[in-house]
């Protein structure tokens, strides 16, 4: 196996589940190292339909920087709980301008086109947020998934919603592992036949 990557998935109350911890399953099933971070200082997460998720770590105690990929699952008020957390907005905004990969699923690129990293760059997420990354100068797209170099920069891989969890981290994992990766777990959990 390639070197070791490592995915950090930031948790806010009443964030979306399936999103969270499908791609942490994913990722996990790969050989991919995933924490699971609470923006808050309780590791205890309640998702928006109240589930509760045992955090890894929690803010205060995180260190982003070695960290081959950030990513950013939705939900209401997850997405606002997330926009409002200055620690989540700075390290996005430091990773990415540092070359590396962010990820956002459904509401979640909203965040990402708030911070201005959309600008001109292909992106897609909830229809219920596309004006938002609009607004905000986003390259609008409609697939279920979008993966963007941004010249200068690093990668942005975005997504819809909940329904395309799995092609999300199938992307991050093929972003991090090559295609053949990916292709392989898609098969090994029959979403690729």
């Amino acid at each position: 196996m390639s070197e070791k990557k490592y995915a950090a998935i930031y948790l806010a109350d009443g964030c979306e589940e399936i999103e969270a911890l499908t791609v942490a399953d994913l990722l996990r099933r790969a050989g991919i190292e995933v924490t699971l971070v609470s923006i808050t200082e309780e590791a205890l997460v309640t998702s928006s339909h109240n589930v509760r998720i045992l955090a890894d770590t929690v803010i205060g105690a995180f260190d982003p920087s070695g960290y081959d990929v950030l990513i950013l699952p939705g939900g209401v008020p997850g997405t606002p709980n997330l926009q409002a957390c200055s620690a989540v907005t700075d390290a996005v905004s430091a990773h990415h301008a540092a070359g590396r990969t962010v990820a956002a699923i459904c509401a979640a690129p909203s965040i990402l086109a708030g911070l201005g990293m959309l600008r001109g760059v292909p992106a897609v997420c909830n229809p219920s947020f596309e004006h938002v990354l609009l607004e905000n100068g986003a390259d609008l797209h409609r697939e279920p998934v979008c993966t963007a170099q941004v010249p200068g920069r690093g990668t942005i891989i975005t997504s819809r919603a909940m329904g395309t969890a799995i092609p999300f981290g199938l992307a991050i994992l093929s972003h991090l592992r090559g295609p053949e990766a990916a292709e392989a777990l898609g098969k090994n959990i029959l979403y690729l036949s």
